[in-house]
């Protein structure tokens, strides 16, 4: 049947394709964050093609080489390789993990200057080459960043992805899964706002499948405390602060979460995932880069899910949006 249909198609001109088309990202930074992206990317088979650029080209190519070696052991069939901007063009997705590293102390806004120049020198060459996927970005501070790229870009802000409240989100569903005695993959609950210090847990949307926390704490009778909320809440929000002190930097758990927002691209998943996204309107926000609960799939973000949030909540959010309009008024200003 196979047979008879090509030699159908020859007849009638039709030109056969054996091989899809290829799921092509391009990562932009090789460093820490990058490499743990790019190395779970590897063990989940998620792409054909992963294209790995650095501004120390060397350091590219060793880290492609070091990757295509365990490619016997991973069951992947990705090719990888070192390359430049101009592969950009055939990509769908360009994940930018360039920038200077957090140092200890550090706040996140506190690198904006410094990474602000970085994104200058990326920026443009990617559009040059005719790229017209998606920007995921995860370079911190993220918010920024992700809105720096947009205004660099000119892209439509569905098609600019920043990384957000992604992770923040995960370290909340394991804290709270382990004090509840739950399976984080049953929690279901958001970190919202600046991916930083202003970033808050909307605890009135927060339930162990569809039962309200808040309801599982009152059912302990004594075993489970209200005011542990705030304490896991807190030690999410300076978790980052905490690994860094320890290892100078966090890389493993925003590189899964990287692999975890392309698949839902490139699989045209409509997965609901906490990342910065660009407000219009929603929760009475606009032009501002935030992290919040959207449904992501092939388009980018398909639509941004508007959450009900108590006044508390609402005042906390616009706080946060705020914070993240005058850092980034701050830096058009010098």
């Amino acid at each position: 049947i196979f047979i008879t249909f090509c030699a159908l198609s020859k007849a009638k001109g039709m030109e056969i394709n054996m091989r899809s088309d290829k799921r092509r990202v391009v990562l932009v930074g090789c460093g820490m964050v990058g490499m743990s992206y790019a190395y779970a990317m590897l063990n989940q088979n998620t792409v054909d093609e992963l294209v790995l650029i650095d501004v120390n080209r060397l350091r590219a190519e060793g880290e492609a080489m070091d990757l295509n070696h365990g490619l016997a052991f991973s069951g992947s069939h990705m090719r990888i390789w070192a390359g430049d901007y101009n592969d950009c063009n055939n990509a769908d997705i360009v994940v930018i993990c360039a920038g200077v590293a957090q140092a200890p102390g550090e706040s996140r806004r506190d690198l904006l200057k410094r990474n602000m120049e970085v994104f200058k020198s990326i920026i443009d060459p990617i559009t040059e080459s005719g790229f017209n996927g998606i920007f995921l970005v995860a370079t911190n501070p993220v918010d920024i960043m992700t809105e720096i790229t947009y205004k660099l870009s000119g892209f439509n802000p569905r098609r600019v992805i920043g990384s957000g409240t992604a992770l923040d989100s995960a370290r909340l569903k394991y804290l709270l899964g382990s004090y509840i005695q739950a399976d984080p993959r049953s929690v279901h609950a958001y970190v919202i706002g600046e991916h930083g210090d202003s970033e808050f847990v909307p605890w009135s949307n927060a339930l162990l499948a569809t039962k309200p926390i808040d309801d599982i704490i009152a059912e302990s009778k004594g075993k489970l405390k209200m005011e542990e909320l705030s304490r896991i809440e807190e030690e999410v929000r300076t978790a980052a602060y905490k690994i860094i002190e320890a290892k100078r930097a966090t890389y493993y758990g925003i590189g899964m979460r990287l692999t975890r927002i392309t698949k839902a691209i490139l699989g045209n998943e409509n997965s609901v995932i906490t990342v910065s996204a660009n407000l219009r309107g929603e929760y009475g926000q606009n032009d501002v880069f935030v992290g919040v609960p959207c449904v992501v799939n092939s388009s980018g973000i398909q639509r941004i899910l508007e959450i009900s949030l108590t006044d508390e909540e609402k005042a906390k959010f616009a706080e946060s949006c705020e914070e993240l309009r005058q850092t980034y008024d701050e830096l058009n200003e010098k």
